[in-house]
């Protein structure tokens, strides 16, 4: 048999499906990949189940459902005042990983250069492989996780076809300040470059800090691909509810490519999620006073044991520090953890390339029930190395 394609032979697991399995396999506490182990609002699944019953079972417009789109571009216009058609500037999405894929392989030419700050979420580098780009580092640095601008501006180049941009930012729970994206921002204008904008936890922040989309920012909404995920916002990670909202040339370029790869997404969960976004005055409230509570309470225990974490202005997750803790790398450190004590994290190896960075952390999901969470903490007060 003649052999494989090349750039796929040199993809691995995602760290995130090994240390689930691993979790698996010693009964540990999964603290390590990142979804909810409790469903979102039940007046969101009552809507999925009206739409079954009203026969919206079939293949919906592979843009996706006219009513999703109208609410998509109504919550952009109300929030952030920027206004979207929905005929020609949304594309409904199997969740945002696929958002991602199909708007970086619709802009990238093989040679171009593409900026990824790291760390990064990891499906952003086989995405830009596939395309032919080459990705161009820039280290975040903790704890506070700001980027040198001198760095920042020597990545650019005529070469530079885009740059990738995740805010409020998985792994380390920060989120770009105003100055931040506007340094970015006219960088993009000088050497005209695309933005993509994962922006999937646009509502899960803290102390009132507010999620400044870049597309609001220096006349950059021409040259920004906004992406935001249903199953971050509503807790519903497996209804793979995503979308793109672009200007209608770009959104014409990844339209072409989403309809050659998935088509379309399950019908039934767009139109709950629709009705679900013209709840979120209501709900976005309760939702960020409850997962608050649960950053806190893992936080404290935390710094309570000494793991040093660091408070994340947004997203479920915590990263903490391990140089003082053991002089375990944080792979080794963090198989210690699931095998000795019983609690799965994430070493952030993966999300780097500049593996003595890479090295330092492992990052906490907290988006669990009290309950697990307080036996998680329970389990890593007694471990040792």
């Amino acid at each position: 048999m003649k052999e494989f394609s090349k750039i796929v032979a040199s993809f691995k697991e995602s760290i995130f499906a090994t240390m689930s399995k691993k979790a698996a396999e010693y009964k540990a506490i999964n603290l390590a990949q990142g979804f909810p182990d409790f469903d979102g609002p039940d007046w969101a699944k009552t809507f999925v189940t009206q739409a079954m019953q009203k026969g919206e079972n079939q293949y919906p417009p592979f843009l996706g459902l006219q009513s999703l789109r109208s609410s998509i571009s109504h919550y952009y216009e109300k929030y952030y005042n920027l206004k979207f058609n929905p005929d020609s500037d949304i594309i409904v999405t199997s969740g945002a990983t696929e958002a991602i894929f199909i708007s970086i392989l619709a802009l990238v030419n093989p040679g171009d250069e593409v900026i990824v700050f790291e760390p990064f979420y990891d499906s952003y580098l086989p995405s830009i492989e596939l395309a032919g780009g080459i990705p161009i580092y820039i280290t975040l640095k903790g704890p506070d996780f700001t980027f040198n601008q001198q760095e920042l501006t020597s990545a650019f180049s005529s070469k530079t076809k885009l740059i990738m941009l995740n805010s409020p930012h998985n792994p380390t729970g920060k989120m770009f300040t105003k100055d931040e994206l506007s340094f970015i921002g006219e960088l993009a204008k000088k050497f005209d470059t695309y933005i993509i904008a994962d922006e999937v936890y646009e509502f899960l922040t803290f102390e009132n800090i507010k999620h400044i989309p870049i597309a609001t920012l220096n006349n950059l909404k021409e040259r920004t691909i906004t992406i935001s995920s249903a199953g971050k916002t509503f807790g519903f990670t497996g209804w793979k509810i995503g979308w793109v909202v672009a200007s209608a040339k770009i959104c014409k370029a990844i339209g072409a490519l989403h309809q050659y790869n998935v088509f379309s997404v399950s019908t039934p969960m767009q139109s709950a999620i629709a009705k679900s976004l013209m709840q979120l005055d209501s709900y976005i409230p309760e939702f960020q006073k409850l997962y608050t509570k649960k950053r806190d309470l893992v936080f404290a225990g935390l710094n309570a044991m000494g793991f040093k974490p660091i408070l994340p202005s947004g997203t479920y997750f915590i990263l903490c520090p391990i140089e003082h803790l053991t002089k375990l790398d944080n792979v080794s450190f963090a198989n210690y953890l699931i095998e000795s004590v019983g609690v799965a994290t994430i070493p952030t190896l993966s999300f780097y390339n500049n593996e003595t960075e890479g090295k330092k952390y492992i990052r906490f999901c907290f988006a669990k029930t009290d309950e697990v969470l307080l036996e998680a903490l329970k389990r890593l007060a007694k471990f040792s190395v």
